[in-house]
């Protein structure tokens, strides 16, 4: 099967200076303009489609893609993730006819979770305040840090032991498990915040997809969980907890139905880190079934940036060479502006 198409033209009221900006999508208008434009270029429904194609999107959100928001992913140039923003918006309008599905996920945090800084407390009671700082096993012994007692009443029913064991234990397996360590971040992607909301101008492109498609977006939540990271859509950072109890799942759904389609496409932020831990789950799931699975994953190489904190820490390397590592396993590196070719 190889599948390919003649790029479409970028719709009109596609405004690339403002990729980097927040404002309000014009659903209502736009609406009628996607239905305009999929009459005037003979785009089908995607319920027609022979080769099913789903774009998975990773954490477009502004706390993550707009520069004067909390996690702004710069990367090395600094304007890594709206450069790679543009190129996406211009990815699905072009391949708008081919695109079957498009899911993004959403990052989804509130204040009190195992990652933020009110968790944790120091001797004097002061949190951290350091831009990423990890906290080691050893620095929990140590007493360097420890769990901030006064957050047991909202994470843990008011049992201060058990969150203090349950955290130990996170940190602990995190190590074992050969994971990043545990990294404090600013507060970000909180629900029901701006920061939370896609980038207007990718939420645009896929509302206009939605219409021109009569494809409903499907949007996957992550994060919610107070007490485990969830870099990756498909799984948290640790599932059982110190007792021997699920403290987290796999999203079994969401896997069965990726390893379905003809072609997972997969873009989004940031490179080193949710899209990285995305992918090597993905990866673990594809190897239990068919290792050859990995052929049908595609991943938007210039439409992703690594987390660099300019003097703190730049994941650049850690970054491209799991994704080298991606190709190994067989799945193809593609830029956004390649002739788009699906094939097995």
């Amino acid at each position: 099967m190889n599948k390919t198409r003649q790029n479409l033209p970028i719709p009109p009221h596609f405004n690339s200076e403002k990729v980097g900006e927040v404002w309000r999508v014009p659903y209502q208008q736009l609406a009628v303009e996607a239905e305009a434009w999929a009459k005037q270029h003979h785009i089908q429904p995607a319920s027609t489609d022979t080769t099913r194609i789903c774009l998975l999107l990773i954490d477009v959100q502004n706390t993550f893609c707009i520069s004067d928001f909390e996690l702004y992913v710069g990367g090395q140039s600094g304007t890594g993730a709206v450069d790679d923003n543009q190129r996406l918006c211009e990815f699905i309008y072009r391949h708008l006819g081919v695109i079957t599905k498009i899911i993004p996920t959403l990052d989804t945090h509130t204040a009190m979770q195992i990652f933020h800084p009110i968790f944790w407390i120091n001797q004097q009671g002061e949190h951290p305040i350091l831009a990423a700082t990890n906290i080691t096993p050893q620095d929990i012994e140590q007493g360097i840090w420890r769990v901030n007692p006064a957050v047991a009443k909202s994470v843990a029913n008011g049992d201060e032991e058990l969150l203090v064991k349950q955290a130990f234990h996170y940190v602990k397996q995190l190590s074992q498990d050969g994971k990043y360590p545990l990294t404090v971040w600013p507060y970000h992607s909180m629900i029901g915040g701006i920061g939370h909301a896609l980038v207007a101008a990718v939420e645009e492109a896929i509302f206009f997809h939605s219409i021109a498609r009569q494809s409903q977006a499907q949007f996957e939540l992550k994060g919610e969980n107070p007490l485990t990271e969830n870099y990756s859509i498909l799984r948290p950072e640790v599932l059982v907890g110190f007792d021997d109890q699920p403290l987290g799942q796999k999203n079994t759904n969401l896997i069965k139905q990726l390893l379905d389609y003809d072609a997972v496409i997969i873009a989004g932020q940031a490179k080193s880190h949710c899209v990285a831990w995305t992918i090597d789950d993905l990866l673990t799931e594809i190897k239990q079934v068919d290792s050859t699975l990995a052929q049908k994953i595609y991943l938007l190489e210039d439409c992703t940036s690594p987390v660099v904190v300019p003097g703190v820490v730049d994941y650049t390397d850690q970054a491209n060479a799991t994704f080298a590592r991606f190709a190994e396993a067989g799945m193809h590196i593609i830029q956004s502006t390649d002739e788009l070719v699906i094939g097995s």
